[in-house]
């Protein structure tokens, strides 16, 4: 194990050594050389010279500032000590530059093709790519409320998107290649410190996309119970299985679309109604806000706390269950969530 290890070590150092320990080993040479020579030549013609302003020399030379304040006056101090100093200042600082460069080239490549290990917390994550158009309006849609917040990163997990869109670049998305349903995946995007997941059909309306989210969405439950995961699915069989998968929220694409058509046939112009309701792009929004009373109270009260705040209270959740419409003497109880209508959000209800 020892005799292994210091081969490894000795490799690494001495036959292919990191380009860091290069750049530190060259620098050092050059910094002892020019600051040596310095004092060895000039120290008899200036016997005030220090180790300090010897070093000072040197740094300011090999980084060709040249203040302008130590210069060397004798012909070894020139010729032997100031030349070789410039001229290897010159090459080690375009070497030092280049390896700069090439690492943050490298950087940025290794992460619009998906291939960085991510270092977020409290982020969002999205998994599987449906489509520009879709993943921009959801983005837009949650940085448009303050309770998500247009500074919060979002992270992108799909197997098949060869490149990060330059849309996505430009909003900061981060991109994370590979299965979303394997562990190491998942980690790449820093899962257990995230806050949100959400795991989109990659397939849009094809239901076969249900099976990858319902695999998907055990892996996450499994490795991150904590985060908060919503996903989408086209059958409405398979809502179910997800929510005994653990997901914390289910949306039925196809459900909804039913709804849409049905009530825009009996009622038309719903749709824009709803669409205001469910948008924070525009108009007034529904929200579910957590009632932080310290007792029980009748929900007309919870209506005249509203009004004050220019929110209409339509119902109430409870155990589970949405009531909307409800009697104005039905209790609600501290904990409970209040449904209501207004232009932004409440950050509670008390």
């Amino acid at each position: 194990m020892i005799p292994t290890l210091f081969r490894l070590i000795a490799r690494r150092v001495f036959c292919n050594p990191l380009a860091p320990l290069r750049i530190g080993v060259l620098l050092a040479a050059v910094l002892f050389y020019g600051s040596s020579g310095f004092l060895f030549f000039e120290l008899p013609e200036n016997p005030a010279l220090t180790w300090g302003d010897s070093i000072w020399y040197s740094v300011v030379t090999v980084t060709t500032v040249g203040y302008g304040d130590l210069y060397p006056s004798t012909f070894g101090g020139r010729v032997i000590v100031a030349m070789p100093l410039m001229f290897f200042g010159i090459g080690l600082l375009g070497y030092l530059l280049s390896v700069a460069a090439s690492a943050l080239v490298e950087a940025k490549t290794k992460e619009a093709h998906g291939m960085a290990n991510l270092k977020l917390k409290d982020h969002l994550i999205v998994l599987n790519y449906p489509g520009l158009g879709k993943l921009e309006n959801v983005l837009d849609e949650l940085a448009a409320d303050p309770a998500f917040g247009k500074s919060r990163d979002v992270a992108l997990i799909d197997e098949n998107l060869t490149e990060l869109p330059p849309e996505l670049v430009a909003r900061d998305v981060h991109y994370v290649r590979g299965n979303p349903s394997r562990d190491e995946t998942l980690a790449r995007a820093s899962i257990d410190d995230a806050a949100y997941a959400i795991v989109l059909s990659r397939l849009g309306r094809d239901p076969r996309s249900d099976d990858q989210n319902v695999v998907v969405a055990l892996a996450i439950e499994a490795r991150a119970p904590k985060v908060h995961t919503v996903v989408e699915c086209v059958d409405a069989a398979t809502e179910e299985l997800l929510k005994k998968a653990g997901s914390d929220c289910v949306v039925c694409t196809s459900r909804f679309d039913a709804h849409f058509v049905s009530a825009e046939l009996l009622n038309p112009g719903v749709q824009e109604v709803i669409a205001q309701l469910t948008s924070n792009l525009r108009g007034q929004q529904i929200y579910v806000t957590r009632f932080a009373g310290s007792k029980t109270v009748a929900f007309t009260d919870i209506e005249a706390k509203c009004r004050e705040l220019a929110h209409i209270a339509l119902g109430v959740q409870k155990d589970g269950k949405t009531t909307l419409n409800v009697d104005s003497d039905q209790k609600v109880v501290p904990g409970d969530g209040v449904i209501t209508m207004g232009a932004s959000r409440l950050a509670e209800l008390s």
